[in-house]
């Protein structure tokens, strides 16, 4: 009887976590972006703090768009081919750049086997119990983030660095060089998203491919 207790208990516990879960299928989620550095001198990178990142998901499906100053520049997945479109808009200079899944993985290499270890620490963002983590690139590059296990992505790819995490994450980091790049919820809108929001423009880019975008700096 006793045995059976603990069993019960066991199936009780992982039944109310999976009703506490939501699975986001169809959201809206965005990020805003500070950025801290030791230069006392502004630069174009410093441009970015103040911006947003907005990541739309629908299905396998994603779209993310980091809005600043500068201009935009979105990231469309396509969840049934994996093949991944970047649009860049600065001004003046509209690009079009296509990666097949491939060449995606190549670009977000330093991206990959990332470790994670969990800590005992927890905060509260945008009304979620956050869980702090430490990840750790090949390169020995460590940052932090903060996830909740209550939010849960069917698709991950929009976050390469933080896909392997058991749930979203609210808030983490983003080693550029000297500069620290915190990304952090602001919103999460589960409103419909119209398919349009994931097609192609039709004209007004250059199309690129990643080996010619490598080539030209972009």
């Amino acid at each position: 009887m006793k045995k059976f207790n603990i069993i019960l208990a066991f199936l009780l516990g992982a039944s109310t976590l999976s009703f506490s879960q939501k699975k986001l299928t169809e959201t809206t989620i965005t990020y805003d972006i500070v950025i801290n550095t030791n230069d006392s001198n502004p630069r174009a990178a410093d441009m970015l703090d103040g911006a947003t990142s907005v990541i739309y998901l629908k299905g396998s499906s994603s779209r993310s768009e980091m809005k600043s100053s500068l201009g935009t520049q979105a990231t469309l997945i396509d969840g049934k081919s994996g093949n991944v479109t970047m649009l860049k808009n600065y001004g003046e200079q509209q690009y079009m750049i296509k990666f097949t899944p491939k060449e995606w993985a190549e670009s977000n290499k330093k991206y990959e086997h990332i470790s994670f270890s969990y800590l005992n620490e927890f905060k509260t963002i945008y009304g979620y119990n956050c869980q702090k983590a430490i990840g750790k690139l090949n390169d020995s590059t460590t940052f932090t983030v903060y996830f909740t296990r209550d939010l849960v992505p069917i698709n991950k790819d929009f976050e390469y660095m933080n896909r392997s995490l058991p749930g979203l994450a609210m808030q983490y980091e983003s080693i550029r060089k000297d500069k620290v790049v915190t990304y952090t919820v602001s919103d999460i809108n589960y409103k419909p998203i119209a398919p349009s929001k994931f097609e192609l423009p039709k004209s007004g880019y250059r199309v690129m491919t990643y080996e010619e975008s490598k080539a030209g700096g972009n």
